[in-house]
């Protein structure tokens, strides 16, 4: 119960799509964007000759936006909640989305379209995430709140040559993984030292943001974040990479596709109890339901 309460509150304050068109240059204060995208599919068999599963999937994702503009600085902030579960048969309730993601960057104009910017970054999820064996009957946790929970601070040069495009250079960053379950860590989950709850990482971080409609109720948003450890494996980059193409229906109908790529060489797999090194982690995600956007 919860866990649909939960959902259903993300739905009733999201939005169909995370690009949004900034203001323009010369328009200046405080903007507050919200959408709402909510979906809900459900398939119900009743002596049915061709067989299946009855089943039933909600998702919900929010966009909560708080973005100053004055004509030397500039304070963006981004909040993205999402979740999703699904029932099939008489399998327990799995969820299918869980994200948490908070940013922070202020920025103070240099020359032309150069910031020296600051970005405060939190990212982690709401629930347990489970590896399922439904043939033993069993589930294994994989992760929880604040497990993995990644926090970083980063300082450098902001430029923002138009709203399209946004590009964030931080060669001095401080990354600190979390990883607040016992289990999780002791077992050096998420490339904590094993019975260690926490990691700290000092780097540089580099992000970059294309928002741009490509055709008429079309907007397409990619965002790309890299990460270089300076004192272990340098050359090892985390890579995360979303894309998120936003189609409008009409004022009340939206559809998304949500591709989302990982790879973190601290995070390592394991096959029959045996290393298998780190892989690349990919999540896509499809809906089309109702749709709500405050600019």
């Amino acid at each position: 119960m919860k866990k649909t309460l939960l959902l259903l509150i993300i739905g009733l304050i999201a939005s169909n799509s995370i690009a949004q068109d900034a203001k323009p240059d010369s328009t200046l204060g405080w903007f507050f964007p919200i959408v709402i995208n909510f979906t809900i599919s459900q398939v119900n068999f009743s002596n049915w000759s061709a067989g299946g599963e009855n089943s039933y999937s909600i998702n919900g994702l929010t966009i909560l936006n708080a973005n100053y503009k004055g004509k030397m600085a500039t304070w963006d902030n981004n909040l993205i909640l999402a979740y999703g579960l699904m029932k099939q048969g008489d399998r327990e309730l799995r969820k299918t989305d869980d994200n948490l993601e908070f940013s922070s960057k202020f920025g103070y104009k240099v020359i032309n379209n150069w910031y020296y910017s600051g970005l405060v970054q939190f990212k982690s999820q709401f629930d347990n995430g489970y590896k399922y064996d439904d043939v033993a009957g069993t589930k294994t946790l994989l992760s929880k709140f604040m497990a993995p929970a990644y926090l970083s601070l980063s300082l450098g040069m902001n430029y923002t040559p138009s709203k399209v495009f946004n590009l964030f250079i931080g060669p001095i960053s401080g990354k600190t993984t979390f990883v607040m379950d016992d289990t999780l860590s002791n077992a050096g989950a998420f490339g904590v030292d094993k019975g260690k709850n926490v990691r700290n990482e000092f780097g540089g971080t580099m992000k970059a943001v294309v928002s741009k409609d490509i055709m008429k109720n079309v907007n397409l948003l990619s965002k790309l974040e890299l990460f270089s450890n300076y004192i272990k494996n340098p050359e090892c980059i985390d890579i995360d990479w979303q894309l998120l193409i936003s189609m409008k229906i009409n004022k009340l109908l939206s559809a998304n596709i949500n591709l989302h790529a990982i790879y973190d060489d601290d995070i390592k797999t394991f096959k029959d109890g045996i290393e298998r090194g780190a892989k690349t982690q990919f999540k896509e995600v499809f809906g089309i339901g109702l749709n709500y956007k405050i600019e």
